[in-house]
């Protein structure tokens, strides 16, 4: 099979602890472009913070590449940062999921297209942002009718113990479960998007436009919200650090993990081999 596109997950997987793109992964998507492959990195995280990333992969507001991002819910093309979808989470039901939220005194991270505020901040929540790099704002208000007009994209409960998550979300309202995406991603989050948004879908969405087949599709992840991108593409791919079920659902488990440029070895055994 000749395949015309990559979609890899970036926390985890593409990006290493400390949040950078290896040298050698990075040589691997050059070769890869210049044999004609996309290579799209399809994240929870919003497009603002994924503009580092793309700058060392040389994607940055170019024409012709693309991320995914929110889980599925934004696609946008580099250049000039284009927004071809996007799909918004409803003000009602963010609120619904806060309040839950507040009850139980749990950080949270409410995700617009361009910021994110975050409530309950704790110590290791604190550590884990800035160690990452992300800017966010903090708000102490029992309340987030100030976010009422703006573009609400996605939102999270924090908790390292991920039975707490599960826990939780067995305390969300079926009314809530039934119109949200559900999925657990850097063994620290739950995260919601618009019910039918997620990582396989928008990266299916992208696939049409282009005029590409799933079959003509890799895609690499290891959490839980990289499953529906996994069973989606034509060639599913796990990275080694990946969580059980990952591995499971993938056609093919790496040798390496996201800290020995596992993407370049998944590269170099389709694409240039």
């Amino acid at each position: 099979m000749k395949y015309k596109l990559i979609a890899s997950d970036l926390d985890e997987t593409l990006l290493n602890d400390d949040k950078h793109v290896g040298e050698k992964t990075r040589e691997a998507i050059r070769k890869a472009r210049a044999k004609g492959v996309l290579f799209v990195p399809n994240g929870g995280r919003g497009y603002t913070l994924i503009r580092q990333t793309l700058d060392e992969i040389d994607a940055l507001n170019k024409p012709g590449e693309y991320v995914v991002s929110f889980n599925g819910s934004v696609i946008t093309e580099n250049k000039n940062e284009r927004v071809i979808e996007k799909t918004l989470m409803d003000f009602d039901l963010i609120n619904q999921l806060f309040q839950i939220g507040e009850d139980h005194s749990l950080p949270m991270h409410i995700y617009c297209m361009e910021e994110i505020y975050v409530c309950n901040l704790n110590e290791s929540e604190k550590d884990y942002l800035d160690r990452m790099g992300f800017p966010y704002q903090v708000f102490d208000e029992p309340s987030i009718d100030f976010l009422r007009d703006q573009p609400l994209v996605k939102m999270l409960f924090m908790n390292q113990d991920r039975s707490q998550l599960e826990a939780l979300r067995e305390e969300v309202p079926k009314d809530v479960l039934d119109v949200t995406t559900t999925t657990y991603s850097s063994n620290r989050y739950l995260e919601f998007n618009t019910g039918g948004v997620n990582k396989g879908k928008g990266l299916l969405q992208l696939a049409k436009l282009l005029d590409i087949s799933p079959e003509e599709i890799i895609a690499v992840g290891d959490n839980s919200n990289d499953l529906s991108m996994i069973e989606a593409a034509g060639l599913g791919v796990a990275v080694e650090n990946a969580i059980p079920e990952i591995k499971k659902a993938a056609d093919h488990v790496l040798d390496c993990d996201n800290n020995h440029d596992s993407v370049a070895e998944l590269i170099e055994r389709f694409i240039l081999n």
